[in-house]
C-alpha cells in the first residue's frame, strides 16, 4: 500500500513538472505552459497601449489589432510547439516569415512602440532554426530592426539591439538544453528496455538449466518406476516418491529463478548429480563435502551452475558407465 501510495506521489508531481521538448498533455499543463509563457510578452504591452489610446484612425486601428493577434497566434504556435517532434523546415520558415514581415510592416505603419516585436522574431530565430540558421539570422533580426527603427525614429536602440542579439543567442542555448533532456529521457527508456531485455534472457538461461535437469531426472525415474513396478513394487513406490521430490524442488528453484534470489550451492548441486547418475545407471565417484574455505559466493555459484550442466549432459548424451567429479584448488603459475 505505501509503494502505491508513493508511486501516486512520484507520479503526481512528475504531472505538475512542465515536460520540456513535450507538447501538453492536458488542459492544466497547457495553462502551466501558458502561464510561464506569459511574462515574456511584456513587450506587447507597448503596441497595445498604442492601439488603445486611440491615436490612430479606426481603420489603422482594426488593422493593428489583427496584426497584432495574427502575430501573437504566430509567435505562441512557434513557442508552444513540441521542440521532440517540431514543425517541418518550411513550415517553420514560413512562420518566422511572417512574424518578421508583420514586425517590419506594423512598426513603419504605427511607428516606433511597435519595434519590440522584433525580440520575439529574435526568440523564434533561436528556437526554431538549425544552429548555423539561427548565428545568421538573429544579427540579420536585429538589423532589420536598427534600419525600422532608424525610418521611424524609435528611441533606446541600442538597448534593444543588446536585447534582441542576448534574447536570440540565449534561447539557443534553451533550444540544445531541450534537446538534451529529450535525448537524456529517450536514452533512459532505452536502458529500462535492454535491462527488460536482459533480465528476460537472465530468466530464460536460469530456467533452461533448472527445468532441464531437473525434467531428465524425473523422466528417467520414470522410466525406472515403471521397470520395477512389476517385480518391485517398493522399489518403484520409492523411485515415484524420489520423482515427487524433485518436482516440488523443480518448483521452489523456479521460484526462486523469478525472484531472483536463487544462489545455487555446490555442496547442493553434488547431491542432486549423486541421485541424477545413479537413477541413469551411471556409477559416479563425488565429493561427499567439497572443501570451499575462502571461495567467494559468486565463484561456487558458477561452479554449481557448470556441475549441473556437465551431468544433465552426461546423463542425456554420453552414454557413459561411469562419472567422476573432483574439486580441488590448484595455485598456478599466474595466481
Amino acid at each position: 500500500m505505501s509503494t502505491m501510495t508513493d508511486e501516486r506521489t512520484e507520479q503526481g508531481r512528475q504531472d505538475r513538472l512542465l515536460r520540456m521538448g513535450e507538447p501538453p498533455r492536458t488542459l492544466g499543463e497547457a495553462w502551466r505552459k501558458l502561464v510561464w509563457i506569459l511574462p515574456w510578452l511584456v513587450f506587447l504591452s507597448s503596441p497595445v497601449h498604442d492601439l488603445a489610446a486611440g491615436t490612430h484612425q479606426p481603420a489603422a486601428t482594426a488593422a493593428g489589432w489583427a496584426g497584432l493577434a495574427a502575430f501573437t497566434g504566430t509567435y505562441l504556435a512557434l513557442v508552444l510547439r513540441n521542440m521532440g517532434r517540431p514543425f517541418s523546415e518550411p513550415v517553420v520558415a514560413c512562420m518566422v516569415a511572417v512574424l518578421g514581415v508583420l514586425s517590419v510592416v506594423l512598426t513603419l505603419t504605427l511607428g516606433g512602440a511597435w519595434i519590440g516585436l522584433f525580440v520575439y522574431v529574435s526568440v523564434v530565430c533561436g528556437t526554431t532554426f538549425p544552429l548555423r540558421v539561427a548565428y545568421a539570422a538573429i544579427p540579420a533580426t536585429t538589423v532589420a530592426m536598427v534600419l525600422v527603427g532608424q525610418v521611424v525614429g524609435a528611441g533606446a536602440m541600442w538597448t534593444l539591439v543588446l536585447l534582441v542579439l542576448l534574447v536570440g543567442f540565449a534561447m539557443t542555448g534553451v533550444r540544445q538544453l531541450v534537446r538534451t533532456t529529450i535525448e537524456l529521457r529517450q536514452a533512459r527508456a532505452t536502458v529500462a528496455q535492454l535491462a527488460a531485455n536482459e533480465e528476460r534472457l537472465r530468466l530464460a538461461r536460469d530456467l533452461h538449466d533448472l527445468l532441464g535437469h531437473s525434467l531428465s531426472l524425473i523422466t528417467l525415474k520414470s522410466e525406472l518406476a515403471g521397470r520395477m513396478l512389476p517385480g518391485h513394487p517398493d522399489k518403484a513406490a520409492q523411485q515415484v516418491a524420489d520423482i515427487e521430490q524433485v518436482s516440488r524442488q523443480a518448483l521452489v528453484d523456479v521460484r526462486e529463478a523469478v525472484t531472483g534470489y536463487r544462489r545455487p550451492r555446490l555442496a547442493a548441486e553434488l547431491a542432486g548429480a549423486r541421485v541424477a547418475l545413479t537413477a541413469a545407471g551411471v556409477s559416479c565417484d563425488l565429493p561427499a563435502e567439497p572443501v570451499l574455505d575462502g571461495v567467494p559466493e559468486e565463484s561456487e555459484s558458477a561452479l554449481a551452475w557448470a556441475l549441473r550442466e556437465a551431468v544433465t549432459n552426461v546423463v542425456r548424451h554420453s552414454g557413459a558407465r561411469r562419472c567422476a567429479v573432483e574439486v580441488a584448488r590448484r595455485q598456478t603459475l599466474d595466481g
